[in-house]
């Protein structure tokens, strides 16, 4: 189905050329002024300079020809020369049925479907997740969604730290505390136990011991560092306990991340390249990509026009080990011979910008990835508490998640007992998801690559832009459809939508046609904010609607009937919406 705003193009386009101008100077946009219309053209103040005519002489003659359409209620110049717009209520009517009709919201995907991977996540095994993992997690899963809405395969990875030395200092404590385990007998050739030798509360205590012990001893450092030598060569016993480490990370993680309602594809982590890696580095050294400086195996990736110095991607330290540029070139080469993809991003911390523009271009020097291949990085700013530094504990250590879920979760439990009479088990439910919603859209409705203030008050709000206004909104369209249904029955979900009857219904309308528009350039701008903005102006112009109209005891029939269609479409519009943003609606607050 066309976008609203390519239907109008093409009908003021024709004007134009009807008029004896050039087609492009056909172009319309939303008003920039909606007090004065809802749409406008500029074309003739751009043509005025070709044609060596006044600009409001060429609208004249494009309105003259305009306004005999039903497409539109008004239509008129303006001097100097700008068209104003305002479609006809029947109209607007029709394409939000057409919107009904055609499903999925209307939107067509342009071009062929294709595959994309998103790498989000990025937590360690053995460490908790913080609160500096909720913008990858939340933005990452955004994106996933915005790109399975238009209609591509999205592949989601959380792309786990669960390599390298942190492997060794985990084992090497192990070691120290529990040297009777049958991983370190190397004689042991029996099956080793199902269980873990620990429990995950264990496991974060032992890993910043241990590294934290390793700084300041260097004979323990150098036992690590031969751990994870042994482990990466294939060591039975730590293979068996590095998949312990592995699972029980794993289980728990995912018990925090399914509270934020973030799912992903795969659970892949730096070891998965590692089998990539030695090819990797022959390919690259004969192919003659890659070569020594000072002892370390390099490859230039500096362009003509760098403004600014870019160094070489490394790829083996001068004691031939591996770096992480290594471990992410190899798990390119894996995505692109498994999946095959159009498209890999990466929702990782701004401050890795340099970083990934010396993997790119390392990847495409290398002919790593086809020249078609999009290798995007999406950086984000950091969440900062009201002193506009990074979020913190009260005593200044870093806040874990699952903290600050219950801290958000537990606070707008209170607000909920404070103003509604309900047991505690169904209060504390909706809290949770309104919680979830508050953390998340507090994050989401913020410009990825921008940092931003967390404010519990604000976030936690039932007014003005945050989750539990869009939720509350939900519930009330939820409320108005069932007070319906229990005294007039089912709804009839073939009810038509009637042209406007007031204008807060025009503008409600009006918001809802623009939901094609705006998820093509969130999929296109990788900008999950968008969504936020339309869900927050389309709860906006339902909740204008509902206060100037009783919905409920309407006694036009044929009137109500609309109502009730557009209150249905609405909602199922804010579910969508929220969805995306993977944040869920209680049925009641």
């Amino acid at each position: 189905m066309k976008k609203i705003l390519d239907l109008l193009k093409e009908e003021v386009t024709e004007a134009f050329v009807k008029a004896g101008y050039d087609e492009k100077y056909g172009m319309v946009t939303i008003s920039n002024r909606p007090d004065l219309c809802q749409y406008q053209c500029n074309g003739a103040m751009a043509a005025a300079k070709q044609y060596k005519k006044a600009p409001i002489m060429i609208a004249n003659e494009v309105v003259a020809i305009l306004e005999k359409s039903d497409s539109f209620k008004e239509i008129s110049a303006i001097n100097p020369g700008f068209i104003n717009i305002i479609l006809s209520d029947s109209y607007i009517s029709k394409y939000v049925n057409q919107m009904r009709e055609e499903g999925h919201f209307g939107y067509t995907l342009e071009g062929e479907p294709y595959t994309i991977v998103v790498d989000y996540g990025g937590p360690n095994v053995a460490k908790p997740l913080h609160v500096g993992h909720l913008r990858a997690a939340a933005i990452g899963e955004a994106v996933k969604r915005i790109g399975k809405f238009v209609g591509h395969n999205m592949i989601g990875d959380v792309h786990l730290g669960d390599w390298g030395l942190q492997m060794g200092l985990i084992i090497t404590e192990l070691k120290k505390r529990q040297p009777d385990l049958p991983y370190f007998d190397p004689d042991f050739t029996g099956e080793y136990p199902e269980e873990a030798p620990f429990t995950i509360s264990e496991l974060e205590e032992i890993y910043p011991y241990a590294s934290g012990y390793s700084k300041k001893h260097p004979d323990y450092l150098e036992e690590a560092r031969n751990a994870t030598f042994r482990l990466q060569k294939g060591e039975r016993g730590y293979a068996a306990l590095w998949k312990h480490i592995c699972n029980v990370s794993i289980s728990d993680l995912k018990k925090n991340y399914d509270r934020l309602n973030i799912h992903f594809e795969l659970w892949k982590g730096e070891s998965d390249a590692e089998s990539y890696i030695p090819d990797l580095v022959k390919y690259l050294k004969d192919e003659g990509y890659a070569h020594y400086s000072d002892g370390a195996l390099v490859v230039d990736v500096k362009e003509e026009g760098d403004t600014k110095e870019i160094p070489p991607c490394m790829i083996l330290k001068s004691d031939g080990s591996a770096l992480y540029n290594t471990t992410d070139l190899g798990t390119i080469v894996e995505r692109v011979k498994l999946f095959n993809p159009k498209a890999i991003k990466y929702v990782i911390d701004k401050r890795q910008d340099l970083y990934f523009q010396q993997v790119f271009r390392c990847a495409r020097k290398a002919k790593l990835v086809g020249d078609d291949v999009e290798l995007t990085f999406l950086g984000f700013g950091t969440m900062n508490g009201k002193d506009g530094k990074p979020f913190k504990t009260r005593d200044g250590g870093v806040m874990r998640l699952e903290t600050m879920i219950n801290d958000v979760t537990e606070a707008v439990y209170q607000k909920i007992i404070e103003n509604r009479d309900m047991n505690e088990e169904e209060a504390r439910a909706i809290a949770e998801k309104v919680g979830v919603a508050a953390i998340k859209y507090g994050d989401l409705s913020n410009q990825a690559s921008k940092d931003y203030i967390f404010d519990l008050e604000r976030f936690t709000s039932f007014e003005g832009n945050t989750g539990p206004y869009i939720l509350y909104t939900i519930v009330r369209i939820k409320s108005i459809l069932a007070k319906y249904k229990e005294l007039h029955g089912e709804l009839d979900t073939e009810l038509k939508i009637l042209p406007a009857f007031s204008e807060s219904e025009t503008a409600l309308m009006l918001q809802i046609t623009k939901f094609n528009e705006m998820i093509d350039v969130a999929f296109k701008e990788n900008a999950p904010y968008k969504v936020c903005q339309f869900v927050y102006e389309l709860a906006n112009a339902f909740n204008r609607f509902y206060h100037e109209n009783k919905i409920v005891t309407e006694e036009d029939k044929d009137k109500q009937a609309s109502w009730i269609a557009l209150c249905q479409y609405t909602l199922d519009m804010l579910n969508q919406c929220i969805d995306i943003l993977a944040i869920e609606a209680p049925d009641r607050m």
